[in-house]
């Protein structure tokens, strides 16, 4: 039995949006998935090529999280295909466990249909009613307004800033810290 049940969600373009776990049998198309976002966009951690996740490694870290009750990774299908996903981890010790941080993306094709709000909306309802986790983090890009309008509008509030957090072409550039409480 999985942490959630896939539900279905008609997006503002009517098309019909499916979310749910990630299973290991994802995994050949995650890793294509995580290599297409990650020449999309400059606001992820990651660049073209920089993941280095193999297939073994990629099955394993699905497994790993689906063994822990405080990580959750869920992916929105359309039209049978990955076009989003969510990875949520909690903290690993006893005094950190109630506490983690995400990830979201949607492929660029797909911005602006709502799929990063369906799959945040779907992450604190599991936290609701997981009763472990009750703070959600997150740490965006201070320059990436549009994903910090999306976080606000979720209901996640600004906590701080950390200087110079990511480098890319020579450049640095701030995150903004930001955080959900759960309860």
């Amino acid at each position: 039995m999985g942490k959630i049940p896939a539900v279905q969600v008609k997006l503002r373009s009517g098309e019909l949006l499916v979310i749910r776990e990630a299973a290991a049998e994802d995994a050949p198309e995650l890793l294509k998935y995580t290599e297409k976002i990650a020449g999309e966009s400059d606001f992820l951690t990651f660049g073209p090529g920089e993941l280095g996740i193999t297939l073994e490694q990629e099955k394993a870290y699905l497994a790993g999280v689906a063994s822990k009750n405080n990580a959750l990774y869920i992916v929105a299908v359309l039209n049978g295909r990955i076009v989003g996903s969510l990875s949520f981890a909690g903290g690993s010790r006893p005094r950190t466990a109630h506490i983690g941080e995400f990830g979201v993306s949607v492929l660029k094709s797909h911005w602006g249909k709502g799929i990063g709000t369906e799959l945040i909306r779907c992450l604190l309802q599991w936290c609701r009613e997981s009763g472990v986790i009750r703070k959600v983090n997150l740490r965006v890009r201070a320059d990436n307004l549009r994903a910090i309008q999306l976080y606000k509008k979720m209901g996640f509030q600004e906590e701080g800033m950390i200087t110079r957090q990511f480098l890319l072409q020579g450049k640095f550039y701030d995150a903004l810290l930001m955080g959900y409480a759960v309860d």
